[in-house]
């Protein structure tokens, strides 16, 4: 910059104004890299006094702004402003009062009271001290600048400066937001807290309000610790505020444009929800405690009461909204992503593409938000483009203890158990339990910010556990300080009726007679959710009734005319004009134009997007996600296309015709587990949609083994929740090693019963073409988990033809394709996937007539009509053999044998029993040297054979 540029700024609008913003720009770049702006200004910005003897790296640019303003202020504007103005002693001392200030917006939360029971053991913070910034008692009374201190006057004596920032930042409320990169967001929470000096003003009929919630919170708990002593219920005492912080959040969320409320939580307080914010009928509940619940299902198992989900609509000032409380297992917090993909899934279906109108809550204990490697995960998703949701409100419910034992040393490494937060610049309100009325501001101010900023915000709700981690535990043990003084704690709702009646706000006799009024409704079996909508608007519902009470067998057609995917194999190789393909992508989609035409066989992935594209145009969203998916893992999809030229992409599947409903295709983050947890919530959201979650490599799902143990093969079971999502596992031992070979087939098939999951193992396009569309079009919506193959993605054989997919349907069995004289075959070998391919060929190759082979294309529920149907025509069998590629305590041996051995045995009247080829058991899925599984592969398909 030139001399005469830097001079002119100076003696005009100096250092506000207009300039402000250019100085504030370089101040920022300054802190960054002191070498990037010019000479005059580095040694102007080291010259001001806050910065002497400190490293600016530590030094947040609003400081200095003050400090610009002002100097502005006071400053002769016809002199220029040199290094050297800040001189007086008033002025020196004026800077050191806005690093105070700053101080206390940084670390004010560390002196903040926030443990109700007052046991908290907090450092002290010497960044609070007047005497840490130069300044003495003796200053108090001297007036300063209040600089961008929302005061309500421009000048104010240090005095009242520090009382203001006592109030806002160190009373119940402490406030984390300083660590937002955001200036804009940052600025949102100053105006808001020290406007207000975090303790607004209340009505008396809020209040009232606020007082009537902890009636109900406490009084629940109270009622079923009578009526049913020592029974498990993760009861919420210590930890009340939740219920009015949630009627508060759900009520000012409906005054807006929200009609939806997707909550998540563990079993903490879960029953106090569902009677008294979901409206849950406390007789229910008391039936559930004598064991007299029905099932979700004809057959199914149940769970417990604190796992179970709830729906409901309540009135506020802004109409009927919909609430619904997530299912949940006692893995804690593997709920949130569920909670996600539930809300993402309604916000599609609203084309809410503001995220306004759905908004989802989760609520967590203390140790397992900082414990659980899924809360980062989950965090991650937050402002993706496939996961985002318009922001979260998070409510860490925090006993200061995790379960019994631990101790917060213990369960972190860090300060509070929310700093995991910060890892998405998320604000975090850490707030007093005992205090309702900063518990409610808190949660205005969460809701509010979700709203403006579309992002996530934690409240730490600090409180306490007045028992044991259940009803029968014993905390003391461990725990002997704590409940020591919880023994002789006042309840949340006693402290705020006094400080009610102190207040003259309302009588004793008043407040014992609204306990007394709660007791007589939940007596009577009364709804006590005070806004319950008892007759609710339907249409705020998702429709399963067109899914329910079908079998197996209920009636479906895939088929697609000829002229009909034709028609649409062109349209979904239409590259815009200018377009640069890659030109191996380039070759791919030339080939694809002859497979429309017919003249080439339809390969795999063809065949799979030819499924996706008359799905849609049928009416049918199709999301699908996973690492690699745009592309596909192993190259063959190419469903995304990326311009050479300025990496702008294109997804021809999304522009098959205006009418067509939306497709979604996003490589996700490096997730498994939070990923397809949300993509289960999607999936048990929207009925309608074909949701594919493909995993980069089979062997990744056990990264999500939660997921599909607790949810996707037991939800429906324990909760009656139907669930169409599609998982594609890549399988298949092509010599890469025990992690990139098996997708653990056998854990799929060990958690198969009860017709609760659909696991395929396809060969053909043709196959994956159809038995994608049967995945939507039955009207039956169960998990479908898919052995996709990786070599026969580009295999000569594995190929099909426009007729396949025109008239055929998806065979649960294929039988043998090679003419043979059955009279003549007296060998008969079982298999699935890719070493199809391989005993084929080695048959072929030794013109083996005797022998045939079966394909089980699907082996849950295990086909035994179809297979028996196939094995009639064989009347001269003298062996049958399984063929798995899959050690044999591994694959579908061990949990599939029987099903086989059954249709045998009723075949040939228990004269043949089934015999394994394959691999030996092993501790490892497969082995790393690609010699040794060259020879192990011909060994079985040799022994598979009976070929010596």
């Amino acid at each position: 910059m030139q001399d005469s540029v830097m001079q002119r700024m100076w003696q005009t609008a100096h250092l506000s104004g207009g300039n402000a913003a250019y100085v504030e720009g370089l101040y920022e770049l300054y802190l960054r890299d002191p070498n990037g702006v010019p000479e005059q200004w580095r040694d102007y910005f080291a010259g001001l006094p806050q910065l002497k003897g400190v490293h600016t790296g530590d030094v947040p640019h609003s400081t200095v702004r003050e400090t610009f303003v002002h100097l502005a202020r006071n400053r002769n504007r016809q002199q220029p402003v040199a290094p050297s103005a800040v001189s007086s002693e008033h002025e020196k001392k004026q800077v050191l009062v806005l690093r105070l200030i700053n101080a206390y917006r940084v670390r004010g939360h560390q002196k903040a009271q926030l443990d109700p029971l007052e046991l908290m053991v907090r450092s002290d913070v010497p960044d609070l001290h007047l005497e840490h910034h130069g300044l003495t008692e003796a200053d108090v009374d001297i007036p300063f600048q209040t600089g961008s201190l929302f005061f309500g006057r421009e000048e104010a004596t240090l005095g009242e400066i520090r009382d203001l920032l006592e109030a806002t930042y160190c009373g119940s409320i402490g406030a984390e937001f300083m660590h937002i990169v955001d200036t804009e967001q940052r600025r949102w929470f100053q105006q808001k807290l020290e406007s207000v000096r975090s303790k607004p003003s209340m009505s008396v009929d809020a209040r009232m309000h606020v007082l009537e919630r902890l009636t109900a919170a406490e009084g629940l708990e109270k009622y079923l610790g009578t009526k049913y002593p020592g029974t498990k219920r993760f009861g919420l005492e210590g930890g009340e505020s939740l219920i009015p912080m949630l009627d508060e959040m759900i009520q000012r969320a409906g005054s807006g444009e929200t009609k939806e409320v997707v909550i998540g939580m563990a079993h903490r307080g879960r029953l106090n929800v569902l009677v008294n914010t979901l409206g849950k009928n406390p007789g229910e509940l008391f039936d559930e405690f004598e064991g007299k619940i029905k099932l979700h299902t004809e057959n199914g198992s149940g769970d417990v009461k604190y796992h179970q989900g709830f729906s409901s609509n309540v009135m506020t000032p802004g109409g009927e909204i919909h609430l619904a409380l997530a299912f949940n297992p006692s893995h804690l917090e593997i709920v949130s992503p569920v909670v996600e993909g539930s809300v993402r899934a309604r916000q599609d279906r609203r084309e809410d593409i503001h995220r306004d109108q759905v908004m989802p809550i989760s609520i967590h204990g203390d140790a397992a938000f900082a414990g659980q490697g899924v809360v980062m995960e989950t965090f991650q998703l937050s402002q993706t483009r496939a996961y985002g949701t318009g922001g979260t409100i998070h409510i860490v419910i925090n006993n200061q203890v995790g379960f019994t034992t631990s101790k917060p040393e213990d369960a972190r490494s860090t300060e509070y158990c929310t700093d995991v937060a910060k890892l998405v610049d998320a604000p975090i309100l850490h707030v007093n339990g005992d205090d309702p009325e900063a518990v409610v501001f808190a949660t205005k101010l969460a809701v509010d910010y979700r709203k403006e900023f579309k992002r996530d915000v934690v409240i730490d709700l600090v409180c306490y556990r007045r028992r044991g981690h259940n009803e029968a535990d014993e905390p003391s043990s461990t725990q002997p300080l704590m409940y020591s003084q919880i023994k002789v704690q006042d309840t949340t709702r006693t402290l705020y009726a006094s400080h009610l009646v102190e207040q003259g706000v309302m009588s004793p006799e008043q407040s014992e007679d609204m306990v007394e009024d709660y007791r007589n409704n939940l007596e009577t079996g009364q709804h006590v959710a005070k806004s319950l909508v008892r007759e609710p608007n339907t249409k705020l519902y998702v429709d399963w009734s067109p899914y329910v009470n079908h079998k197996w067998t209920a009636r479906h057609d895939t088929r697609v005319a000829v002229g009909v995917l034709q028609e649409l194999g062109q349209k979904m190789c239409e590259v815009p004009e200018g377009f640069a393909l890659q030109r191996q992508v380039g070759k791919i989609y030339d080939d694809r134009r002859k497979m429309a035409a017919g003249a080439l066989p339809i390969n795999w992935g063809m065949g799979e997007l030819l499924a996706y594209a008359t799905l849609l145009m049928e009416g049918h969203p199709v999301r699908l996600t996973g690492q690699d998916v745009g592309r596909g893992t192993f190259s063959h999809r190419h469903a995304v296309l990326h311009n050479q030229k300025d990496a702008s992409t294109y997804v021809p599947l999304s522009q098959l015709s205006e009418e067509q409903p939306k497709i979604q295709i996003y490589d996700s983050v490096l997730s498994e587990e939070a990923v397809l947890a949300f993509e289960y919530g999607y999936a048990t959201t929207r009925p309608k949609s074909l949701v594919i979650w493909e995993a980069q490599f089979g062997d990744f799902a056990n990264g999500a083994q939660v997921v599909i143990d607790q949810f996707i093969t037991s939800g429906e079971s324990k909760w009656g929740r139907l669930c169409g999502l599609t998982m594609l596992l890549p399988h298949g031992y092509e010599g890469q090693g025990p992690e990139h070979s098996s997708a653990r087939l056998e854990r799929f098939l060990q958690l198969c019963a009860e017709h609760n999951i659909q696991v395929c193992v396809p060969t053909t396009p043709a196959q994956v073409f159809h038995m994608m569309r049967r995945q939507v079009l039955r009207p039956l919506r169960k998990p479908l988990v898919v052995f996709s193959p990786k070599s026969l993605l580009r295999h000569k054989q594995a190929v099909s033809t426009l007729e396949q997919l025109a008239d055929g349907s998806f065979q649960t069995v294929i039988p043998e394709i090679d003419e043979q004289d059955v009279a003549k075959v007296t060998r008969l070998v079982l298999c699935s996937g890719k070493v199809y391919y391989d005993l084929l060929n080695k048959r072929r190759e030794h013109n083996l007539g005797h022998i045939a082979i079966i394909r089980i294309e699907q082996l849950y529920p295990f086909p035994e009509d179809d297979l028996q149907d196939v094995l009639f025509a064989y009347k001269n069998l003298k062996s049958v053999v399984w063929c798995q590629e899959e050690p044999m305590n591994q694959g579908a041996w061990y949990c599939s044998q029987h099903h086989m051995h059954k249709v045998i045995a009723s075949r040939t009247n228990n004269k043949l029993t089934l015999q394994y080829a394959g691999r030996e058991a092993s501790a490892a899925p497969a082995c790393g040297y690609m010699s040794m599984h060259v020879d192990q592969q011909n060994k079985l398909v040799s022994d598979a054979l009976g070929i010596e």
